[in-house]
C-alpha cells in the first residue's frame, strides 16, 4: 500500500531550501510548481542568487508524463545512490522496450526483458502510468551523446550485451545527472503526492 507523503511538511526541514546535494541535489521550489523541475545547477545558482529581484525561471525541464514517475522514484531513494542507479537502470530497461529499436526484442526473448522489468518493478515498488513516452531524464546533448547510445542497444546481439549496454548508457547519464543538473520539487500547496513503494 502507498504512502501518503506531504512533500511540504516534509520540505520544512532544515534552513534553505537543500534538501540533498547527492547523490542528486533536490531542493524545494519557491514557486507554484504541480510538477519537477531540471534545471542545470550553474542556473540554479543564478536564480538562488537573484531569488528576491526576480521570479523568472530560467530555462529548464518540466518533468511530466513518464518522467514525472521517473523522477519520484528517484526522489523517493534520493538518500541510497545504489537503489537510485538501479532504479535508473530498471529506466532504461522500460525506455529500451518502448523507445528503442533492438533487433533481438524482435524474437522470443523479449519475454526475458519483460520479467526483469516486472520483478524489479516489483522490488523497488516503481511504475509508470498512463502513456507512456519518454521515461528517461533529459541530457543535454552537449553533455551525452544519446546517438551513440541508441546505437549501442540496436548493435547489442545478446541479452546480456544489451543489459551491459543500458547499464553503462543509464549509469552514465545518472552520472551526468548528478554533476549537471538541480531537481526542484513541486510546491503544490496543501496537496499531496502519493508514490508507489
Amino acid at each position: 500500500m502507498g504512502e501518503i507523503i506531504d512533500l511540504q511538511q516534509e520540505l520544512e526541514g532544515p534552513p534553505g531550501n537543500l534538501i540533498t546535494s547527492s547523490p542528486w541535489e533536490f531542493r524545494k521550489a519557491y514557486w507554484e510548481t504541480t510538477h519537477f523541475l531540471q534545471m542545470l545547477k550553474s542556473h540554479s545558482a543564478k536564480l538562488e542568487s537573484r531569488l528576491e529581484e526576480t521570479y523568472n525561471i530560467l530555462p529548464h525541464f518540466s518533468l511530466k508524463g513518464g518522467m514525472a514517475h521517473t523522477i519520484r522514484a528517484m526522489y523517493t531513494y534520493r538518500e541510497n545512490e545504489k537503489h537510485m542507479r538501479d532504479v535508473y537502470y530498471l529506466t532504461g530497461l522500460m525506455d529500451c522496450m518502448i523507445n528503442q529499436v533492438s533487433p533481438i526484442l524482435r524474437t522470443d526473448i523479449l519475454r526475458s526483458m519483460y520479467k526483469k522489468v516486472f520483478q524489479m518493478k516489483e522490488e523497488f515498488g516503481v511504475n509508470w502510468y498512463g502513456p507512456l513516452d519518454q521515461v528517461l531524464l533529459p541530457v543535454d546533448s552537449w553533455f551525452y551523446n544519446h546517438s551513440e547510445y541508441r546505437s549501442s542497444l540496436s548493435n547489442a546481439s545478446t541479452m546480456k550485451e544489451l543489459y551491459l549496454a543500458i547499464r553503462k548508457g543509464t549509469d552514465e547519464m545518472f552520472d551526468i545527472l548528478s554533476l549537471e543538473y538541480a531537481f526542484y520539487c513541486p510546491k503544490m500547496g496543501g496537496l499531496k503526492w502519493r508514490p508507489e513503494r
